[in-house]
């Protein structure tokens, strides 16, 4: 049984350990990643996440679970705050919409592997690549949300994460969480490459 604080089904708190594996497997050689590499991924994961963000927002509207945007962005933020739930989304949603969420997460996942695929040469370095870009899709993506409608209101708010196999269930915390988090590790183990290194000064 979910609560307020872990993440449904069972498994899905696993992906709390995704920063400290990532990084245990990594330190020991490092990841050969330049700082254009990992700018530009998180600027592509940052723009995308807003993307979703606004689709998530049309989604609400073409559902009728988001009263006040015909007037303005405000109006919806306040009007919807208290009534909307997008843990009960699976009820709320109807289904053919709930389909053409699926194929966007899928799409999603195809998107941030191509990124990854173009960034790196070696499956580690596409690995965090895809880490990178992912967790700054998702941190963008809740920021988008609560600079448009106010949403989600706290970090204990309750979301749907993916619908891909089942449902995943968290509050807003864990996701955020892990995405930092990981961005942490790729920076904490990252070296610089000869050309962004400091160029040294001759003795006399």
């Amino acid at each position: 049984m979910q609560t307020d604080f872990l993440a449904s089904p069972w498994w899905v708190n696993l992906l709390i350990l995704i920063p400290l594996v990532a990084y245990l497997a990594w330190r020991r050689t490092g990841l050969f990643l330049t700082g254009g590499n990992l700018l530009a991924a998180a600027a592509f994961g940052m723009a995308f996440g807003m993307v979703e963000s606004t689709v998530v927002v049309y989604l609400r509207a073409a559902s009728g679970l988001l009263p006040g945007y015909k007037e303005s962005l405000s109006d919806a933020a306040r009007l919807s705050a208290n009534v909307y739930r997008q843990d009960q989304l699976m009820v709320q949603v109807p289904a053919t919409l709930l389909t053409v969420e699926v194929v966007r997460e899928a799409a999603t996942m195809i998107m941030l592997l191509a990124v990854a695929f173009l960034a790196a040469k070696t499956l580690r370095e596409r690995c965090a690549v895809f880490l990178w870009t992912f967790a700054a899709w998702d941190i963008s993506y809740y920021a988008g949300l609560w600079c448009t409608i106010r949403w989600p209101a706290s970090l204990g708010t309750p979301d749907v994460l993916f619908l891909i196999p089942v449902p995943w269930l968290s509050p807003v915390w864990f996701p955020v969480t892990v995405s930092a988090l990981t961005m942490a590790a790729v920076v904490l183990v990252r070296r610089k490459t000869a050309s962004e290194a400091p160029p040294q000064t001759g003795g006399a």
